[in-house]
């Protein structure tokens, strides 16, 4: 079974989930109870790390969730599962105007400030991080005087500590997060030499330094890989300088990484303290509970690459929704031989093609712009209007946009740096430095592969006699750093690469594509369960209806025209063997056991006078308000059984009694 939550961001689909997993966790007692208890810890640790503030939702899903619960035979929950996909890692490095960052880095910085260790964790104590700096400056007074942010990163520290993180790994995941704030810190200037005229460096090396530490690599080597760059062609390995601009991207796409396949660790060891016992059962005798938590539809003032994936994944589950509802009940009727008058409904598969289909869908023109080195968001934009006409495209001022008419309103994207966040590129002289750390975390984070979803890989990469050569690069700063030569002669390193794969570099789009499948093939296996989150105003106020904006939700999402299939068609759909073994003794007298045959089922419903109902080849087919007024009578039968019942019992009494 899927339970899949849909609606518009802050409409509430995650506190329905919330509440989902605590029902079933309750009705699936197992004697086990340290596992219940580290299922209801899942979702506010994910959420620390995978939630955050927006323009419209102070606690917004910026990842998509598939929490898979599983049950014995009997039951009892037993372990648990979770996928994710597609997290916002822009986020870390660059938030909108009134926006924020995840969670987490304002929960550690608030408890870690009032543990006194910000020094330890070489965080500053007056001036928040750039990545965490808002434009109104109260960062850190809220980080002072909010009692929020404290209690929720006591609370996670909790959270860690049930599931059962040890406290080694939650000290690295703490190193990690303050290192990728000290990161955020590191600033370039260019310098000019006499062959040189783009190349940059560090003028102040205090942020680097402490990104370094905390990283657990040489800095000399951190700076290296920053302001320069290998290129391996032919064979021969040249090394050449980075622009200011491009070392400030290459710092910002370091901080992503480590972000995101921190966020894939924690996702994965959970997964493997939540898996299920199989000396309690084996896993294909269980029963699975899905249930979908994903970003619900979003349209700013101003929207982005990732406000397209997002759209997108919930053009796809309207999709879902529209098959499972419309198209597929249909074909029953048909195939039942069931004439049933047709119900009009806004297919958004067209919109859909025009998205995934290749080669001309919109992904795939974003992803072969990325290839082209020469390429610019104003050229994407062009072929974007050239290969489809139902985008439709404007000027904001120098700024491009293009417009789509999504199945929930219209949105306009303005095509600023869709190209670089699609490439979505870690320079491979960053992984080859950071698989040096001494830290063994962060080996593992980048050792490990990534899945065709862009997440971490559950297993460890191999690193085999051939892979343990230095790339040059590391070779030429043999000399400058004896602490660093030390780290790479006493453990194993990947070599670069660049050297070892010719694949080509997966994009955001890529994963993006395999992560619907996936999220499809999960959705499609089970019976699936729609919960659809109305929003009742746009103020994010309690107690306010507002009656236009919940008819637009209810009218876009189907949710108007389910309601009238159901009313107008057969809401219920009953085989010919469970209706009379249900409903027999409304026409025949309780011992007889008729057979399940259609003619039996009829005279089921000619004997309790309803209308409108039609037979199948199969089954019965009955309006909405048939299966009510059907249980009714068999209630009036089953009380007049009882009332035979208790008479006979009396006169049984009786007759004892005067029995001589």
């Amino acid at each position: 079974m899927c339970i899949i939550i849909s609606g518009e961001s802050g409409a509430g689909k995650t506190e329905s989930a919330h509440l989902i997993v605590q029902h079933l966790t309750f009705l699936g007692k197992a004697n086990n109870r340290t596992l219940r208890e580290k299922i209801l810890q899942v979702n506010p640790l994910l959420e620390a790390f995978g939630n955050a503030c927006t323009a419209i939702n102070d606690n917004s899903s910026r990842f998509g969730k598939y929490l898979e619960m599983k049950f014995t035979p009997t039951g009892a929950v037993m372990g648990a599962k979770i996928s994710e996909y597609l997290l916002e890692k822009s986020r870390v490095i660059k938030q909108a105007a009134g926006e924020k960052n995840f969670h987490i880095f304002y929960y550690i910085y608030a408890g870690l400030y009032h543990q006194e260790k910000l020094k330890k964790y070489r965080l500053p104590d007056k001036t928040p991080p750039r990545y965490i700096g808002s434009q109104n400056g109260k960062v850190m007074q809220d980080i002072i005087s909010s009692k929020l942010y404290k209690e929720q990163f006591d609370a996670i520290q909790d959270c860690f500590r049930i599931i059962g993180f040890t406290e080694e790994e939650v000290n690295s995941v703490h190193m990690i997060l303050s290192a990728i704030m000290n990161t955020g810190n590191i600033q370039f200037t260019s310098i000019t030499s006499q062959h040189q005229t783009d190349k940059s460096q560090v003028p102040n090396s205090e942020a680097l330094d402490n990104a370094a530490d905390l990283l657990s690599i040489g800095s000399e080597e951190l700076q290296e890989a920053l302001t320069s760059h290998c290129v391996v062609t032919r064979g021969e390995t040249i090394i050449r300088t980075n622009t200011v601009d491009k070392a400030t991207d290459v710092r910002d796409a370091m901080s992503k990484a480590l972000y995101g396949r921190l966020f894939s660790w924690i996702v994965n060891r959970i997964n493997t303290l939540l898996q299920p016992d199989t000396n309690i059962c084996a896993a294909e005798s269980g029963m699975n509970v899905g249930i979908l938590d994903i970003f619900g539809f979003e349209n700013f003032k101003k929207n982005s690459f990732e406000q397209l994936c997002i759209n997108i994944a919930n053009e796809q589950i309207q999709f879902y929704f529209n098959q499972h509802i419309f198209a597929l009940e249909q074909i029953e009727y048909q195939s039942e031989a069931v004439d049933a008058s047709q119900v009009e409904y806004e297919d958004n598969r067209p919109i859909l093609d025009m998205f995934l289909q290749k080669p001309m869908g919109l992904l795939s023109l974003l992803d072969e712009e990325s290839r082209f080195p020469q390429a610019t968001d104003q050229t994407l934009v062009g072929t974007i209007l050239a290969a489809s006409g139902t985008v439709f495209g404007q000027h904001l001022g120098v700024e491009l946009s293009f417009g789509i008419q999504h199945y929930a309103g219209k949105v306009l994207y303005n095509v600023n740096g869709f190209l670089e966040k699609n490439r979505d590129t870690l320079p491979a002289d960053i992984v080859v430095v950071l698989r040096t750390s001494e830290n063994k975390l962060l080996q593992q984070l980048f050792s490990s592969p990534l899945t065709k979803t862009g997440n971490l890989a559950t297993s460890r990469a191999r690193v085999t006699a051939a892979s343990r050569s230095l790339p040059p690069q590391l070779n030429n700063t043999r000399n400058k750093s004896p602490k660093y030569l030390l780290k790479v002669d006493t453990m194993e390193v990947m070599r670069h690469p660049e050297e070892t794969t010719n694949m080509r570099r997966q994009t955001v789009a890529s994963y993006f594509r395999y992560s619907l499948m996936d999220l499809l093939s999960k959705m499609v296996v089970g019976q699936p369960h729609f919960v659809r989150c109305i929003k009742p105003n746009d103020d994010r106020q309690a107690l306010r209806f507002c009656t236009e904006r919940v008819m637009v939700q209810l009218r876009y999402t189907g949710i108007l025209e389910t309601v009238n299939i159901r009313r107008q068609g057969y809401s219920h759909r009953i085989l010919f063997e469970e209706f009379v073994n249900r409903y027999y003794y409304l026409a025949f007298r309780a011992h007889q056991m008729p057979e399940s045959s259609k003619e039996n089922a009829k005279a089921i419903l000619e004997k309790a006078k309803l209308e409108n109902w039609v037979i199948g080849k199969t089954k019965v087919f009955l309006k909405y308000y048939h299966v009510e007024q059907l249980n009714l009578m068999v209630r009036e039968v089953l009380a007049r059984v009882v009332v035979l019942q208790a008479y006979t019992k009396e006169l049984a009494k009786d007759l004892a009694r005067y029995r001589p």
